[in-house]
């Protein structure tokens, strides 16, 4: 098994695996919970001012905004996948947190865009204080971002190691030329010295 494929296998193993967990979590809002009803469980009840379970649509981008613009959103979400499943074998192999990340866009990508494909809207069924009502496609692409920042943050950190590393290793072995240009001028000194000792005796 030649390495691109195993590329794939992991980009559709994480992506299909959120994408089934999207589209099952949505599945069970529109079958349980009336449009635009709430529900928890009684015995969360008391998180009912902060967090609830929804049942919402939305026709824009993620986290409700841009309403009235499926069509767009259709055409960008398509975009964004080809350029994923094209780009991503050429992620270096160690450069896994672009990996995941790419893994986690591609879901959230996937899973809204099968609801606009056979709905013309997205379900949407998470609501958190006053926070625009989001799904679990929405998370995977915020979390997405998240990872794909602090993975250019690590790498710039780690190069930033490096080059301080090898300055202090210049710096080091510029040191030890010194030392010993020094320790050999001495030694030449010394043997010019034993020198004319002799030949004024």
């Amino acid at each position: 098994m030649n390495q691109k494929v195993k590329d794939y296998l992991v980009l559709f193993g994480v992506a299909g695996t959120i994408i089934a967990l999207d589209q099952w979590t949505k599945w069970l809002v529109r079958e349980n919970v009336a449009f635009g009803a709430q529900w928890l469980p009684e015995w969360l009840m008391w998180l009912s001012p902060y967090a609830r379970i929804v049942h919402w649509y939305n026709s824009g981008a993620a986290f409700g905004m841009f309403q009235n613009g499926n069509l767009v959103f259709t055409v960008l979400a398509i975009l964004v996948i080809i350029a994923i499943i094209y780009y991503f074998p050429q992620v270096e192999a160690e450069d896994w947190t672009l990996k995941v990340a790419m893994g986690l866009q591609l879901a959230g990508a996937a899973g809204n865009l099968v609801d606009r494909l056979l709905m013309g809207k997205v379900t949407d069924f998470i609501s958190v204080g006053s926070f625009p009502v989001f799904n679990v496609a929405d998370s995977s692409i915020t979390v997405g971002v998240i990872v794909l920042l602090l993975g250019v943050w690590w790498k710039e950190r780690q190069e930033r190691k490096a080059a301080a590393s090898g300055q202090s290793s210049a710096a080091s072995e510029q040191l030890s030329v010194d030392s010993n240009q020094l320790l050999v001028n001495g030694n030449q000194s010394s043997v010019e010295g034993e020198r004319s000792s002799h030949v004024e005796g």
